[in-house]
This record gives structure tokens, C-alpha cells and sequence, in this order.
């Protein structure tokens, strides 16, 4: 079990990072809230987006032939592990917005899954995968809808760096794309992906190509090239820009190098076992730690750095990242389902944050709807109190494993 933390408790203090480029001040962009504007006709769009999520959660048990109810994305959870999210001291002013003007150590809960709306074999899913982190006792309102006096922050981010769509009216047609596309794949890889740029591009043969709609296709197959390996050893990223207090920024979570050195099983193959992805994350979970440096890429340059397309990396030549925060998985014991009904009963939402530290962008504003629809329609039909947990023993002590509601693909 980890130790009681406090966010008093900080490392031994860092030296204050130097200035880059040899000293010479370096100009950040300003947080600008007219950034969030929404037109009305956004406003329909979501409507509709709202009520296709609702539609997929009431069908995904028959869609995924499952006894339970799943989220629109991230459906197949790989497991729920205990962590600590350590914010540094003496940061330099830029970064120390924020959360991150308030060194110490918080307990944490996250959550690896994979990018999908489907729950079946790791070999049918592809290599989009999710980290999700939630971080206790952090003070503040919270931007989530009826949630203002949560004690946590929550972080959704994937092992990617961009989305795959910049505006709302493309994000309404394209996710429905990614909710059927393991049926695009049913004849194998080359003429599923062939089927889904053909549907993506032309919108279903309605319409010509645009250069927008190549962009995000280009987006798209960047996630199609994931390479495989165990998902310990990913960067995982915000994609979005959020508020960094007076700026805007992305944030990065990369393992330390000292932790990718442990790994012993670095690759994974899909086709020797159905659950390969759960079983290297646990294996090595099992033996030792693990830490992430959590990094902020702070805005200095629109042109370079844009807030609303998001399919757009930025680069970190132009924009480097800082490491303000550590992750660490402390070794741990972990039940083979990977506390399956602790990850599946967690709610995630990027607007779980102080105003401070918001998502940020047109298309990020949208999915706060999507986000709030999808968790609690979930949870009533699997019949689930949505609440949030204080701390770790609230969610991991004495809690009994209902293993009848999961089938697991092997496992059980």
C-alpha cells in the first residue's frame, strides 16, 4: 500500500531551470478566453453528437456482445493502478502556473485502455491506447458540471500527439467512423484501412476530397502506425491545448529513462495472446516501479503552435517541454482482471481541472458535453453511483471483485 501523502511533502529542492536559448527571455502567447467560442450552429452539432454517444452506451453491450454497459472511447479498460503525482518545486514563474504553483505529493488513481468504442481481443483493436490519470486532494472549484467542490484532477491523454479532426462538424461524422471501424477491418488490415480513407475522405462518397478532410485522414493514419510495444514505454499527450494559467500549452507524459531501462518485456505480440496488453503492463507493475516525467510545451508562437487545429504537432524544436510533475507507479500487487471493477466504476473528464488549467480550443470546449453525457448515462444503466473517490483507500481497500459481470476474453 502507498504511504499517506500530503501535498506539503516535496522532493529535495531543484536548482531553477535556465532560461533557454542562452539566457535570452522568451516570449510566451497569453491566454486568451475568446479562444472557447462557440456559434450557435456548434451548439447543434452537439446535440447531435450528445445523442449518437447516448445511443452507442444504451447499444454497446449487444454492439460488443458484453453483459455491461461501456464509454463511447477508451471502452476496453486494461487496468486501474495505484500512483503518486508529484509536483516540483522551483519552477521557473512560466511554469509554475496553476496546479503547478503548489509543489507537493498527491495520491493518484490511473487508468491504461485502449482508444476504441470496442471491447474485444488486443489483435482487433489497434494501438491507440489511453492514459488516464486522476489526482487527489487538489484544491479549487472544478469546471465539471455539478461537480465545482471535487477534490480531483483529471488528465485524459493517448499515445499520440495530435487528434485526428479539428472542427466540431468533422468530429460528428468522423467519430462514427471510429465507433464501426473494427467492421472496416473484418477483411484484414490493408483493405480496412483502404475502406475507412475512402469513407473518411469523401464522407461516405457524398462529397469530394477537401484539404481538410486529407488533413485529418493524414491525422488518422498516424494512429494507424503505432508501433507495438508495452504501453509502459509510450508518451502519452494531451493532443488539445489547455490553460496554463496566464498561457496556453500541451502537456507530455514521458517515461524516464531510468524506468525504461527496467522494462524486461518490451515488446508484445498480439497474436500469442489475447490480453498481451494487460499482461506486460502487469508483469512489470508486479516487479518494480515505474515513473513519468509530466511535461508542459508552453505556447510561443500561433503560427507555429496553433490552439484550434489540432492535428497540427507542435513541434518541440520550436516549443520544447519542461518537466513540472513526476508519476510514479509504485510496485504493486495487481489481480489479473487489473482491478477491473474499479477501472470500469472511475469517471474521467479533462474538465475535472481548476479554471486555471482548462482545456482550451473550440473542439476541446465541445467535448465537455460529450464527456458528462457518456459517464453518467454509463453508470445508470449498469446501475453504478457516479461519485468520486478522496483517496486510494476509498477505491482500493476492501473493495469486493464482482467478477460475473466480465468476460474478459480468456481471463475468466
Amino acid at each position: 500500500m502507498l504511504p499517506k501523502l500530503s501535498h506539503l511533502s516535496v522532493p529535495t529542492p531543484l536548482r531553477r531551470l535556465p532560461l533557454p536559448f542562452g539566457g535570452k527571455k522568451v516570449q510566451y502567447v497569453k491566454y486568451d478566453p475568446n479562444i472557447d467560442m462557440l456559434t450557435p450552429e456548434d451548439e447543434k452539432t452537439m446535440d447531435r453528437i450528445v445523442a449518437n454517444i447516448e445511443d452507442f452506451v444504451r447499444e454497446s453491450p449487444k454492439i460488443n456482445d458484453i453483459d455491461y454497459h461501456v464509454r463511447d472511447a477508451h471502452a476496453k479498460g486494461y487496468c486501474a493502478l495505484k500512483a503518486e503525482f508529484t509536483i516540483l518545486p522551483n519552477l521557473p514563474e512560466e511554469y509554475a502556473q496553476g496546479v503547478y504553483a503548489m509543489p507537493g505529493k498527491h495520491e493518484a488513481v490511473i487508468r491504461y485502455s485502449n482508444g476504441l468504442s470496442r471491447v474485444d481481443v488486443d489483435r482487433n483493436l489497434g494501438l491507440a491506447l489511453g492514459l488516464a490519470i486522476k489526482v487527489f486532494d487538489i484544491p479549487g472549484k472544478k469546471l465539471a458540471p455539478g461537480e465545482e467542490d471535487s477534490p480531483n484532477m483529471d488528465f485524459n491523454l493517448i499515445n499520440h500527439p495530435v487528434f485526428f479532426c479539428n472542427r466540431i462538424e468533422d468530429y460528428e461524422y468522423i467519430s462514427t467512423i471510429f465507433r464501426n471501424i473494427t467492421e472496416y477491418m473484418k477483411h484484414g488490415e490493408l483493405i480496412g484501412k483502404a475502406r475507412v480513407s475512402a469513407v473518411w475522405a469523401t464522407r461516405g462518397g457524398h462529397k469530394l476530397p477537401t484539404k481538410q478532410s486529407l488533413k485529418t485522414l493524414k491525422a488518422f493514419n498516424g494512429f494507424t502506425s503505432i508501433k507495438p510495444k508495452n504501453a509502459l514505454l509510450y508518451s502519452y499527450f494531451s493532443m488539445g491545448a489547455v490553460r496554463h494559467g496566464d498561457y496556453m500549452a500541451k502537456i507530455r507524459v514521458k517515461p524516464t529513462k531510468a524506468s525504461v531501462r527496467q522494462i524486461l518485456e518490451r515488446k508484445i505480440n498480439r497474436d500469442l495472446h489475447d490480453e498481451a496488453i494487460r499482461l506486460s503492463i502487469l508483469d512489470e507493475i508486479r516487479k518494480h516501479d515505474f515513473e513519468y516525467d509530466v511535461q508542459i510545451q508552453l505556447c510561443r508562437n500561433l503560427d507555429d503552435q496553433p490552439i484550434n487545429e489540432i492535428t497540427d504537432e507542435w513541434k518541440e524544436k520550436d516549443a520544447p517541454f519542461v518537466t513540472v510533475a513526476k508519476l510514479r507507479i509504485p510496485q504493486q500487487k495487481v489481480p489479473d482482471d487489473g482491478n477491473f471493477d474499479i477501472m470500469e466504476n472511475l469517471s474521467f473528464t479533462p474538465f475535472r481541472c481548476p479554471e486555471q488549467n482548462r482545456p482550451i480550443g473550440n473542439l476541446q470546449h465541445s467535448r465537455l458535453r460529450a464527456y458528462e453525457a457518456a459517464s453518467k448515462l454509463r453508470h445508470k444503466l449498469n446501475g453504478v453511483k457516479r461519485e468520486e473517490p478522496r483517496n486510494l483507500a476509498e477505491l482500493f481497500d476492501n473493495k469486493p471483485h464482482d467478477n460475473k459481470r466480465k468476460r474478459l476474453f480468456g481471463l475468466f
